[in-house]
């Protein structure tokens, strides 16, 4: 006998993978630098090729997978962190977001006539070629009895890497560089990030009081001189599994006191159940709920992890009530 749909909590047959370095931070001592490397490895892959899109889609996705990641990690909650874009783009709406333990779901709507249309004209597709102009939204989601904290600025760059770092110049007002990458190869798809962000330098006493600026203009050499070294990074490099991330870490920044701390894992993280779409379901009128089937059973399908879940007409609604 199958499991009535309000007891079925089992994840569907979805990838089980956990990378246990997806995420590795480091600070460069006596300086105020702090930054992440996010590599998810396999996991792109697996949460990407979920849906099929077109590579310059799945490059958007896997980037925007990787920095929300690597943002997430870097803040202290309890739920999800998302990273939301809209606009009059062929993506019209992408959606990534990463729990406090480090699940990872993606998922993009696309206008197929749009998208036809960029793709035909033979330009190299930049990420604002994808999105057009709109929004983007960076929110963290700790639940109904927690207020939900959202930042949002209009799109601006032609990448998503320049969107990010116009984010956090205009809302969070502090200095943030971040490099993304995601391309498909021979073992599947890989994407990557390294972030880095400038905090406050000083000890804080009567003296650096008294030398402030000159502890300013250090702070700013230090700052620009972390950027010059990550500048170097490659999109090769950033996306090769066999680097491991301590040692890219080194290759940049040995020179500076590189503190690397406590890697973090990423995870599939798609969180849908036949009990969640079930809930949502027995909000429909039975009317609703009637125009619903198909062949005698109402199919619903997960956008994020792609997955269709079939339900008997009798399982939902006033119908199942009744039985």
């Amino acid at each position: 006998m199958d499991t009535p749909a309000f007891l079925d909590r089992d994840r569907p047959d979805v990838p089980d993978i956990v990378v246990p370095g997806g995420v590795t931070p480091f600070h460069l001592a006596g300086r105020p630098v702090r930054g992440r490397l996010v590599r998810p490895g396999k996991l792109a892959d697996a949460i990407l090729t979920r849906h099929k899109h077109a590579p310059a889609i799945s490059a958007l996705g896997g980037k925007a997978l990787a920095l929300v990641a690597g943002l997430a990690s870097a803040l202290k909650f309890q739920g999800s962190f998302s990273l939301q874009i809209k606009g009059d783009g062929p993506v019209s709406l992408l959606l990534a977001d990463c729990t406090d333990t480090g699940g990872l779901r993606f998922y993009a709507r696309q206008d197929q006539e749009q998208l036809d249309a960029l793709l035909a004209s033979g330009k190299q597709i930049t990420d604002r070629d994808l999105t057009g102009n709109g929004y983007l939204a960076l929110t963290v989601d700790q639940g109904p009895e927690m207020d939900r904290h959202q930042g949002i600025v209009e799109i601006t760059g032609d990448s998503l890497a320049d969107m990010a770092m116009h984010y956090f110049q205009t809302s969070e007002q502090h200095a943030c560089w971040t490099m993304l990458a995601a391309q498909q190869t021979e073992a599947g798809w890989r994407s990557g990030a390294l972030i880095l962000e400038r905090i406050a330098g000083g000890g804080g006493s009567d003296a650096d009081a008294d030398h402030s600026d000159v502890l300013d203009e250090q702070g700013e050499d230090a700052w620009n001189t972390a950027l010059a070294l990550a500048g170097t990074l490659t999109d090769a490099e950033l996306l090769d599994d066999a680097l491991p991330a301590e040692q890219l870490l080194y290759r940049l920044f040995h020179e500076e006191d590189l503190v690397v701390g406590q890697s973090r894992a990423l995870a599939y993280g798609c969180r849908c159940s036949k009990a969640k779409l079930s809930d949502v379901l027995s909000r429909f009128s039975d009317d609703d709920l009637d125009h619903m089937v198909e062949d005698g059973v109402i199919k619903m399908t997960c956008e994020f992890c792609n997955h269709d879940f079939c339900f008997d007409r009798k399982e939902v609604g006033t119908t199942a009530s009744a039985n």
